[in-house]
């Protein structure tokens, strides 16, 4: 279940092929994957001695060379290869495609082949960009130009829909897995796209022949839409932080924004197969990663010392010296880029008050709740980007969308006073429409049942460790709910055609695909519940259209409103709650169930401040402090 491992087999198996010198030529799908799952050293190793593009017309004929192509069998990429065969620039070719190649395609190239230079045509399931072991997109970011949805949220666009099945038939066939199906029940785009694929899976029944386990693997496809507050969240960990605030575009970080960065530090690759002290820390809290920055370039310093001319007295040092320097270089260079890195995640963070905002997001997402008061002080704060006010309304508009409808519209016009557009602030309703609690089957913020509430709300007496990482995705409750044969039929029924009883197996292998993207968070969900259930053989693989931070995501909903009725703009017709407010008080801290005031835990000895008491606020920010006082400190020699 580790797709890095699977797209590096599939990557060293078509290069060691011919064994000579050659040219590997890739299209625009093709390239990032490659990237993800291979490095220049390893193709080099393998004779690769040219990589290129097989739309670059200018490249020049080497009929000496044999060349390798690497694919994905859409129109536009097997039409370059038609135009190559025509006029073939190398000696010998072979084809290599990422998915499953119609009858009628290999005709075609038959056809074109004229000078008999194709060697081999194989299909390799590479039609996904590896991202983690655990974690997998189908780099597909829906845009107005590149839709996910048609004329409503739960019809696909025909293109992103053969491009899902594609992407998921390609894991399932790298993984070597034949899955029963489950779907959210009340997403008609998860419905059709679990059909869809189990019909797939049925035409191509010989791909499928796999040997059968005694438990199916299980695929699970999930709608965003059930939880839109996971994508929205300020991030706190270090891959996901990264991504928040700077964006990782296939493992490449852009770092030309960042004041006096150096030039080859512009841009900088960020993978954990690759970074020894980024597979080591990129799920660690981004509070913890200043003592272990700090560590890492002690290390280095100490390093450096041994490295020093004045500790050369022997032929022996120079030896060790010359065979040591080039990881000792390359020590140096990753040094500076994480420090570089987190220096301007601490700036970031600082300029946009990402504290601040990050508590009352957190409040907002979580059991804790938030006063309505804390909110509009942040908006009436001038030091906040517009940016960030607009989520934390939009997340407060998701929380209370059935009880405090009065205050949510006070929140939009205070954001409008306050550096929003109109075309920003109608987003709220937007979200409202597109994927409030009418249109989610799970309850996210607990605010169901009288038992659920009190169960959400006690939860929090336990303290927290930090109240930057206090929400845990939905995901993860829904995983929990299936591994203890919890998660009910009725919301997440099977595909037709399965056996009964299946909701009471606990499937060892689990494949869930996120329609409308993942985040690394919920990807740090997984990485750590599969170190957990090691011992026991679950593994969970995750993946989805994409990988949202925050603003991918708010244009993904823009952009697919553009295509809605206009209707999606206008408020919900929504009816605030008349359940009585019942408050239980516990030696000094109340817990509110219901009423206007919503669910959450407050202390009553003390201004009406919530759970997270000051102590645990000052703690966070020191960590943060440290973050930041130890980049502003380290100098490299």
């Amino acid at each position: 279940m580790d797709v890095v491992k699977a797209v590096e087999t599939y990557i060293t198996k078509l290069v060691s092929t011919p064994s000579a010198m050659k040219v590997i030529l890739l299209d625009t799908h093709t390239t990032p994957i490659v990237s993800l799952a291979s490095t220049q050293s390893t193709l080099l190793s393998h004779q690769v001695y040219l990589t290129d593009r097989i739309d670059n017309g200018s490249r020049n004929a080497m009929p000496h060379m044999k060349c390798v192509c690497f694919l994905q069998p859409s129109e536009d990429s097997i039409e370059a290869v038609c135009a190559e065969l025509r006029e073939p620039k190398y000696g010998e070719y072979y084809l290599y495609f990422s998915n499953v190649l119609s009858k009628s395609t290999i005709e075609r190239l038959a056809e074109v082949d004229e000078f008999e230079v194709v060697r081999e045509v194989q299909e390799y399931f590479a039609d996904y960009a590896p991202l983690l072991p655990c974690l997998f997109s189908l780099n597909h970011t829906p845009t107005v130009n590149r839709p996910l949805c048609s004329s409503s949220p739960n019809k696909w666009d025909n293109s992103a829909l053969e491009r899902s099945v594609q992407g998921i038939i390609a894991v399932l066939l790298s993984l070597k897995k034949r899955p029963v199906i489950r779907y959210e029940k009340m997403s008609g785009m998860a419905k059709k796209l679990a059909n869809e694929v189990q019909h797939r899976i049925q035409t191509e029944s010989t791909l499928f022949d796999f040997r059968l386990t005694q438990v199916a693997p299980l695929l699970l496809v999930l709608d965003r839409r059930n939880d839109p507050v996971t994508p929205l969240l300020s991030q706190w960990t270090y891959q996901a932080i990264v991504h928040e605030l700077l964006g990782i575009q296939n493992g490449r970080v852009n770092l030309n924004m960042v004041p006096d960065i150096s030039s080859e530090l512009s841009e900088i690759t960020l993978t954990p197969s690759t970074d020894p002290f980024f597979q080591a820390h990129y799920l660690a809290t981004f509070g913890d990663l200043g003592t272990s920055l700090k560590n890492y370039v002690q290390s280095y310093q100490s390093r450096s010392l041994a490295q020093s001319p004045s500790a050369i007295n022997s032929i022996s040092d120079m030896k060790r010296f010359v065979e040591e320097y080039p990881e000792f270089r390359k020590l140096g260079g990753n040094v500076s880029k994480h420090v570089a890195l987190v220096g301007e995640l601490s700036r970031l963070v600082e300029r946009d008050h990402l504290l601040d905002v990050g508590e009352i997001e957190q409040g907002l997402a979580t059991s804790s709740g938030c006063d309505f008061k804390t909110v509009q002080a942040l908006l009436a704060n001038n030091t906040v980007p517009a940016w960030n006010k607009l989520r934390v309304v939009i997340l407060y508009a998701l929380r209370y969308q059935k009880t405090q409808t009065s205050n949510i519209a006070t929140l939009i016009n205070l954001l409008l006073s306050n550096g929003a557009s109109r075309e920003e602030a109608r987003l709220v309703y937007v979200f409202l429409n597109i994927a409030g609690s009418d249109q989610r089957q799970d309850d996210l913020f607990s605010t169901g049942s009288l038992l659920a509430k009190g169960r959400s709300a006690l939860k929090g007496l336990k303290g927290v460790e930090n109240v930057y990482t206090q929400h845990t995705p939905h995901l993860s409750q829904t995983l929990e709910n299936l591994f203890r044969g919890r998660l009910k039929e009725t919301s997440y029924p099977f595909v037709d055609g399965t056996g009964p009883n299946l909701s009471l197996q606990r499937p060892q292998d689990i494949i869930i695909f996120m329609i409308g993207g993942t985040t690394y968070e919920e990807a740090r969900t997984v990485a750590l519940l599969n170190q957990e259930s090691a011992s026991t053989g679950t593994r969970v693989l995750l993946g989805g259209t994409c990988v949202h931070n925050s603003s991918s995501y708010v244009e993904m909903v823009r952009a697919a409103a553009e295509g809605f009725p206009a209707s999606v703009y206008e408020p919900p017709p929504e009816s605030a709650s008349s359940a009585p407010a019942l408050n239980l008080n516990l030696g000094g801290v109340n817990v509110s169930l219901g009423g206007p005031g919503g669910s959450g835990v407050y202390r009553t000895s003390s201004d009406n401040v919530g759970i997270q008491a000051e102590g645990i606020r000052d703690g966070v920010r020191n960590l943060f402090g440290k973050v930041k006082q130890g980049v502003d400190k380290m100098g490299l020699p």
